[in-house]
């Protein structure tokens, strides 16, 4: 049945708190049945096919793979700002420009990936200094993933504006069955086809091709006064130019982040494989925490931008306040018990106890400091829902290029220890914050002054 457009819309008119529940809980539920699969990859390669192979799909070729991903979530959130304020504008006309432009935008980018990720994954494998003993198997599960970058540029730009529009129940519910099919295709693949971790990155490739058709189905045929029609797909330049402007600098800045994440993940090779294996099973547990942080960015961002299309910017903040209390109140209930159950936890990705003391020690250090990352989260949903990229990122590439990257080459390097190295995150959180923080007062008073001049 197809979704109609009504006039009353819940995020403009409805209550804050319920309405951003419910937007969020659907993204929550995504994001942890996506990690709960990328989180099964790593424990039957783990389990089935051994720590090297653990080590392989849970460092280089993760952080290549996040940094590609982020980068381009990065782009698809300049295209989901503009449609949110389209939406809250009831400008229909323009919002189908702008779904067309970013849905073809995707494609063109993902060939691009594709070709340039399958040539030069040795070369980057061996810049980050991936141990020898896990080189084949990287390389290997890093090509295969690079094969289906067009299914999740594709996935990720559909449910991106899905979500824009206020509706994020179903691109949630086709990344659930994505995921329980990559379940299925793991155990097929690696204990029954015996394909090893090549069985693990062609589960990923499938399940992702089935998510990327059904958002496009969606597309199609759910949102009549939107519809995503294949004649109409050209580039709208002027509207490119808008996405890009908003979205290219939260691309830079998630390439940032990945570049210091391939320093960190380099400086964490050095270590040997017990530590490479400790940090990738950290990733996957580090990970479940985030979920519930960015789902709720993400509905920040799309409740303030369809709430500043419409004009109505004193929502706009009780949005955010609303958002932040949410992050704090859910997140920290996550981390809590990802510190009380941790070492349970990590048996399911190993039985090496060396590796297994290591994962704790890693968690419980730095466990304590994401209250940091949850205020700086909610900060820039809030703000990338207004438009407003391009400071939030001046701030955050600081963090990163004056105070994270010279304390892993410098301090890190000359004590060679990993407490020091894993500070470099809560260091670049704190200088963020300490100019994120007085810049969001100063917008806040400036939309606000605005408002009432108008």
């Amino acid at each position: 049945m197809s979704q109609q457009i009504k006039p009353y819309n819940r995020i403009t008119d409805g209550n804050i708190w319920r309405e951003m529940l419910l937007f969020a809980l659907p993204l929550m539920a995504g994001s942890v049945v996506q990690q709960l699969y990328t989180t099964v990859d790593t424990i039957i390669v783990g389990r089935f096919v051994g720590k090297i192979a653990l080590a392989a799909v849970g460092g280089a070729p993760a952080i290549v793979a996040m940094i590609v991903i982020t980068f381009f979530n990065g782009l698809s959130n300049g295209a989901a700002v503009v449609t949110a304020q389209l939406f809250g504008a009831r400008d229909f006309e323009k919002l189908r420009e702008s779904i067309h432009t970013a849905y073809l935008f995707a494609v063109l980018v993902s060939v691009v990936v594709t070709l340039c990720g399958i040539f030069w994954t040795p070369a980057m494998m061996r810049g980050m200094n991936t141990p020898e003993e896990m080189m084949e198997a990287s390389v290997t599960y890093l090509r295969i993933y690079f094969t289906g970058m067009l299914f999740t540029l594709v996935y990720n730009m559909g449910s991106a504006i899905m979500r824009a529009i206020g509706d994020s129940r179903r691109p949630t519910l086709y990344l659930v069955i994505a995921s329980l099919l990559n379940i299925v295709l793991d155990l097929i693949f690696v204990l029954v086809l015996h394909m090893g971790i090549a069985g693990a990155a062609w589960a990923t490739v499938l399940s992702q091709m089935v998510s990327a058709l059904l958002v496009t189905r969606s597309l199609r045929r759910a949102y009549p006064e939107v519809q995503l029609r294949f004649r109409d797909l050209r580039i709208h330049m002027p509207v490119l130019r808008r996405e890009l402007q908003i979205g290219m600098p939260g691309a830079l800045q998630a390439s940032a982040y990945g570049l210091t994440n391939v320093v960190i993940q380099t400086a964490v090779n050095g270590f040997g494989t017990d530590i490479v294996a400790a940090w990738s099973a950290y990733g996957k547990l580090d990970m479940i925490s985030w979920t519930a942080a960015g789902a709720l960015g993400a509905a920040m961002t799309t409740f303030v931008g369809q709430n500043y299309g419409a004009g109505k910017m004193q929502r706009i903040f009780r949005c955010i306040r609303t958002g932040t209390a949410l992050t704090y109140l859910i997140s920290g209930s996550i981390v809590v018990i990802l510190w009380l159950f941790c070492r349970p936890l990590y048996h399911l990705f190993t039985t090496d106890l060396t590796v297994i003391d290591l994962g704790v020690q890693m968690l419980r250090f730095l466990a304590p400091t994401y209250v940091l990352s949850f205020l700086l989260e909610a900060l820039n949903g809030g703000l990338r829902g207004l438009g407003d990229a391009f400071w939030p990122t001046v701030f955050a590439l600081g963090g990163l290029f004056v105070l994270r990257m010279p304390w892993i080459l410098i301090l890190a390097e000359r004590t060679h220890s990993f407490e020091v190295l894993m500070l470099s995150f809560p260091v670049a959180w704190l200088g963020t914050l300490a100019l994120l923080i007085p810049y969001y007062f100063r917008r806040k008073k400036k939309v606000l002054l605005e408002d009432t001049a108008g």
